[in-house]
């Protein structure tokens, strides 16, 4: 995805004076030729079902399921072509995970129409015996693929990827999920073993590209965002992949609004979002499409809930 400014890309549809591409009317982008698809995203929500107390020195009164679930359901009255999308970390944090296991966190999520999530590490809290029990309330997939769960009972549970089709346009999302070792103790995660996050990247966009010919890559990631050691993280996949157009992320609780570019080994550009925390946020990019110029362009209006 190349460099491509605001300006820049308006002026090749046709519109003038514009400050913003969420404002055109979709009568405009229909006649222009441009596609359009939104993505909503959130990460590290860790079981907060309900909304943060009014006292509550980060986030008073924010966050809670029914208030997403609101917001999610007024931004599909207005756009159909719409990819809801998790970066990991769904359980933990509240009684309602130590109670139920995970059970209503996935059951809401299914409710909200939920198309993927990623595996994060608070996945394995309740060791793969805890998540086998309650993935059957998930009516979503759940992406990963550098764990390898072939010696494990979540053997085809889980997905490296999947291919969404969107206003003519073949959307290819995989997820990928941090090193355990360290942050998961062993009796949780058993015989999974885990895969260098870049080298299966590369494999799968490859996939992706090449032999289904999606039109827009997205990597859930449950990585971080970035770090001062050599740990992997998403601005480190983003600098070493060609394929991957957008990072949706996790796991460093990061509010990144406008979200971060950095240029791949294609020279093209990777948008990098996250949401931060406990579902205080609801991250979107919306992102328009030029076929004649073979141009993407991003727009990010990430909401407070």
């Amino acid at each position: 995805m190349q460099q491509f400014n605001r300006r820049k890309f308006l002026k090749t549809l046709g519109v003038a004076g514009a400050t913003s591409l969420i404002g055109i009317p979709a009568w405009a982008l229909r006649n222009s030729g441009t596609g359009h698809l939104t993505i909503l995203h959130t990460n590290d929500t860790h079981s907060r079902i309900d909304p943060y107390p009014d006292n509550d020195p980060n986030f008073p009164g924010q966050a809670g399921y029914a208030r997403r679930a609101h917001l999610i359901k007024k931004v599909r009255e207005d756009n159909s072509n719409l990819l809801l999308l998790d970066a990991g970390d769904i359980f933990q944090g509240t009684p309602y995970y130590n109670l139920y296991g995970g059970k209503v966190e996935l059951k809401l999520m299914s409710k909200m129409g939920y198309d993927a999530a990623a595996f994060g590490n608070h996945e394995f809290d309740n060791g793969l015996d805890g998540f086998l029990d309650v993935l059957p309330y998930a009516n979503f997939p759940f992406l990963i693929a550098n764990y390898d769960f072939s010696n494990t009972i979540l053997k085809g549970k889980t997905k490296e990827y999947i291919i969404k089709e969107k206003n003519e346009k073949k959307i290819g999302i995989y997820g990928l999920g941090i090193q355990f070792e360290g942050l998961v103790s062993r009796a949780m995660y058993g015989d999974t073993v885990y895969i260098d996050p870049i080298e299966k990247a590369r494999e799968v966009e490859n996939i992706l590209r090449k032999r289904h010919r999606c039109d827009l890559i997205i990597c859930l990631s449950h990585l971080g965002f970035n770090y001062e050691d050599d740990r992997v993280s998403d601005t480190v996949l983003a600098e070493h992949t060609m394929n991957t157009d957008i990072i949706i992320g996790g796991h460093t609780h990061s509010l990144l609004d406008p979200p971060a570019q950095i240029q791949n080994q294609a020279g093209k550009t990777v948008y990098i979002a996250q949401a931060g925390y406990g579902g205080a946020y609801l991250g979107r990019l919306d992102v328009f499409f030029d076929p004649d110029h073979h141009q993407k362009f991003v727009e990010s209006n990430t909401t407070k809930i």
